[in-house]
Order: structure tokens, then sequence, then C-alpha cells
């Protein structure tokens, strides 16, 4: 009998279902992709949410994102809840080990960072994104820091190389044991940064520069999926490994949208919509499996309604993991992958993208069976006939809209009973005793936040609180800085130079705006506290008696006029 299976799970971030040649995108370059396609059971039904941090909140869980606590990618919306039990969690508790190299986006504090939530190891960004706040200051794709098991370390090179060779380096220290390893690219998300080597060669045959770089980015993946793969050779580790590609939402650059959210420009592979839509280009995306011992070694195409809230309970149904104590949102599928003749029952899926403080039902909804598409509860197209959505057959079929708004219900019912729970960042934890809050994280009812640091240069005018939890009853110091500690200057003080918007960062950030803030606030609960700011002051330092439990946490930088803005970062401490 072979050994457990390894897996291996690459997950891009924004590339669309139409940026690979093999899904009929003349102009791009993935060569190892298309041959891994042509190696590979492929879902082409298969369905995300329209963003990131949703994606990755039902991938990991088995779970609706809205049900997880994740309906937005930053505003304190993509903190995945406590209480859940990640996939990670499953195969480290079943004797794997388990990594994670690259982005993670469900939280950068205790207890939601990877490595809290079943991930032995881990090297990752903050945030959603290189230079995010949450992020090591000044990162810019090139050169970073990065946190390892949540120190963060010093990496030469380019990102999505670092996330491909900290993978391999986890391969081969536990090649002779099951593994559980994903390798998670921040590109091609935006900023489009990449090495001209690899844009360059797109110059002339697409719309514009930021489609070149982000074709260019996708590229520089493919090239990495190549060596991956060339290397698992190498190691003998190939037959045993389940290797999968898969991307987390609807293309951001390699295609534009219009009127309807028709495409204007760019291939889509024939779908409407693009990321964040509720139409089938925001949400269905490629899926590969390439497993030799698992006879998954020639190109088959799996057209069933598959999601991602299916593949934590199918990798552990394939590596022989049973846990009859877990219930799913999604299931098994397995024997689709194997190609069992069986009679798939068909059923109904919802997806959405909310990205707002508070979820509204039906807002940018998909109802979705193997033939129908109930788009915001209104829309219905029969996407069998009629894969573009451009005609909208609702009127022709009421019996169908009746039923699958039953659905929905059925589905938001579920989603929506912890809507109004709360999703603590803890303050005097054993296991962090010293916090660092940031903008990212921000609670407001407009969900705006300085979630790039970009904005935090720019001293962007907006505030909001964070929801923290009170460990242990004690004294607590908080440092309330405009800067972070990294950059180690005065609150008021500028940085010179010209500022630059967050999509124009290869180079550096430039500079950032003085503050002329006379004023600093806290409130912890009740506790209310004032500050003087000097032109001196890097931080203002307030300290406070707390009981333990749940309570609220605001600051304010005021100037003389009365106008404010938050402090972008506050660090906590237990004394």
């Amino acid at each position: 009998m072979p050994s457990r299976p390894n897996i291996i799970f690459i997950l891009t971030d924004d590339q669309g279902y139409g940026e690979l040649g093999c899904h009929g995108n003349t102009v791009i370059q993935t060569p190892n992709l298309d041959n891994m396609h042509a190696e590979s059971v492929r879902l082409t039904n298969y369905h995300v949410g329209p963003t990131c941090a949703p994606t990755r909140a039902g991938l990991m869980t088995g779970h609706f994102h809205n049900s997880t606590g994740v309906w937005h990618t930053i505003g304190g919306r993509s903190l995945l809840r406590q209480d859940e039990y990640s996939i990670a969690n499953a195969f480290s508790d079943a004797g794997y080990k388990t990594g994670l190299f690259g982005k993670w986006h469900l939280g950068d504090n205790y207890p939601y960072q990877p490595q809290d939530r079943g991930f032995q190891e881990t090297a990752s960004h903050g945030g959603g994104g290189i230079g995010n706040t949450p992020d090591y200051w000044g990162n810019n794709y090139n050169g970073d820091h990065y946190a390892v098991n949540g120190e963060w370390t010093p990496f030469e090179g380019y990102c999505t190389d670092i996330w491909f060779q900290e993978g391999l380096k986890f391969v081969e220290r536990h090649k002779d044991e099951p593994f559980l390893c994903f390798i998670t690219t921040n590109a091609p998300h935006g900023p489009f940064i990449v090495d001209d080597s690899y844009s360059r060669q797109y110059d002339g045959q697409v719309e514009n520069e930021d489609r070149a770089n982000f074709f260019g980015m996708i590229t520089c993946i493919d090239e990495n999926v190549g060596g991956l793969r060339r290397r698992l050779d190498e190691l003998g580790l190939t037959d045993n490994t389940i290797l999968i590609f898969m991307t987390d939402n609807g293309t951001a650059c390699g295609a534009k949208s219009g009127e309807g959210q028709f495409i204007a420009n760019g291939y889509n592979a024939g779908m409407r919509g693009i990321k964040g839509s509720e139409y089938e280009g925001g949400h269905r995306v490629p899926l590969f499996i390439h497993w030799p011992n698992g006879g998954l070694t020639e190109g088959r195409d799996v057209a069933t309604l598959t999601a991602n809230v299916d593949m934590m309970p199918t990798l552990m149904e394939l590596c022989g993991i049973a846990r009859d104590d877990l219930v799913f949102d999604g299931t098994s599928i397995a024997s689709l992958i194997r190609g069992d003749d069986i009679d798939w029952p068909d059923r109904t899926l919802v997806t959405d993208s909310q990205r707002i403080t508070d979820p509204i039902k039906w807002r940018k909804s998909a109802t979705m069976t193997q033939r129908w598409r109930l788009i915001n509860g209104e829309e219905l197209y029969d996407i069998q006939a009629d894969p573009g959505q451009e005609k909208d057959v609702a009127s022709d079929h009421p019996d169908v809209v009746e039923k699958l708004r039953a659905d929905y219900d059925r589905w938001w019912d579920k989603v929506s009973e912890q809507f109004s729970g709360t999703i603590p960042i803890p303050i005097g934890s054993p296991e962090e005793p010293s916090v660092r809050l940031n903008a990212h994280d921000w609670r407001n009812p407009e969900a705006e936040c300085a979630w790039n640091q970009a904005s935090v240069r720019a001293a962007n005018k907006c505030n909001g609180y964070w929801e923290i939890e009170v460990a242990q009853p004690g004294t607590y110091r908080f440092e309330l800085r405009r800067w972070p500690k990294e950059e180690d200057r005065p609150i008021v003080e500028d940085i010179e130079g010209e500022l630059k918007t967050y999509s124009d960062i290869k180079d550096g950030y430039g500079g950032g705006v003085a503050v002329p803030v006379k004023t600093a606030r806290l409130k912890v609960g009740d506790i209310e506290q004032e500050s003087a700011v000097t032109q001196e002051d890097k931080g203002i330092l307030f300290t406070a008696e707390l009981n333990a439990g749940e309570t609220l946490l605001q600051s304010w930088f005021i100037d003389d006029a009365g106008e404010d803005i938050g402090a972008y970062y506050v660090y906590v401490d237990f004394l």
C-alpha cells in the first residue's frame, strides 16, 4: 500500500478563468499550466466567492463564507471566526505536516493567523496583499519582510518566487512523511508589479501596461509551477502527490466589463462579469487536479456544479481522513473526480459579493443549479443554453424562479444566523501578549478604512473601532501611532517625496503628508483618556485597568480645527 498522499494546493489571486492558454487565451503564455491542464481532471463548473477572502474562508472550512464571518476583504470582515475548524486543523490532527506560503487574508492577529488555524509552518504577508496596512512597512513585492510563523523575516527576491521556494523547502523537509502544502500567491493581484522580462513580451498585444504586467505576473507563476513539478519528479514525490491549481475569483485585469457587466475588452472565456460580479465571470474559476497514484493523469472535464466548499471534505476523503463529527456546507466530490459511474444529484448553491459592513439579502447574488442561474433574485439564465448570460428568461419560467428563491431563502436563513455576532481581536492573551492593531480591521458603518500603506502616507481621513476581547483582567498599555514602529517617525512629521497611489509603488512608496494634530484620544469600553501631542512624539501612551471580556476600542488624533483621523496603528501590551 502506498503511503497516504501528499497535497500541494496552488491558489493564485485575481487570475480569472480566461487567463490561461488552455482556456482559449491566445495571448498569455502559460505552457506549464497548459501541460498540467492536459494531465489533470478539470472542474469546469466550479464556483467560489467573487472576491479574495470569502473564497478562502469557504475553501479552508467547507462552510459558506458568510456564515464564517468573512464577507468583505477589509473592515474587520475578513476575520475567520474563532470556532471555525480548518482543513489544516483536520490534516494536522490526522498526522500530516501542514504549511502555508503566501497570502492568507483571514486575520493578522491571534487567533486568526494561519499558524493559529492548523498550519504548522507559515510564511506570509499581512492583510489581503503586499503593502496592505497589516503588512510589514515598505513591502513592495521585492526584497520584502514576510511573517515566518508570525515573526517578520527579511527575504531576497520576488514574492512569487519566494512563496514557491518556501513551499518547496517545506516539501523537502517533510518528503518522508505526509504533508499538506498551500502555495497561495498574492500575484497577479494589484499592484501589478513584475520584472520586465515577464511583462514586456505582451507589449503591443494587450490594451494597456497594467494588463501586460498582469499577464507577466501570471507567466511568472507559470514558470514556478514548472519548476515545482520538476522538483517533485526529482524527489520522487510526483506519483503520490495530489497537485491542485485553482484561482480565487474572476479576473481583475484580463478583461474589462462595460454596460450590463458584459465584456468590453480583453478575454474572459465567453463569460459575463469580472471580479466582484454576481455573473459567471465573477465566480467561476479553474481547478485542475493531478494525482498519478489516484489515476488522475489524463485530461478529463467534470462539468457538474461544484464549489470551493466541496474541497475540504473531498480532500479528506481522498486522503482517508474520516471525521463524522464535522458538518460541511459542501460535499465530497471525490467520486466525480475519480470518474465513478454514479447518478450525481442536482443541488442548489449560492454565492454572493457583499463587500459592505452588514450583509443585505439578495445583494450581488447567484443562486445556481446545473442548468439555472438566478441573479439577485430576479434575473434567470439557462446557463447551458446561454453561457454568456445574455437572455433573461425569468418571465418564461416563473416556477424555476420561485423554487430558486425558496432555496436562497433557506441558504440566507443559515448564513445569517451569526451576522450580528462579534469577531473580537484578543488583547492580553498569553499566546500574544503584545498586539498591534491596524486600520485595515477598523469597523464602521461604511467599511471605510486606511487598508493600504499608501493611504496611511496620504493621511486618509477615516476612523473606526476595533472589536477586542480582554483576555485577562489587569493593566494594559496602549500606544497610539500614525506611523508603525518600523518607520520610527514623529506623529506629525511628513516623509519627504511625492505622494504615490497604492497602484504605483513598484519603485517605492514616495512621500507622506504631515498631520498637524494636537491631541490624542483613546476610548476602551467606558474608559476615555486624552493627551497632548508634541512635535517630537512618535507615539502617545495610555494605561488602563480593564476587566476581562469583550468591548470596543477606538482612537483619535485631533487637530486645532477639530478635524480627526484614527491612529492607524495601536500597540497594546499587558503589563
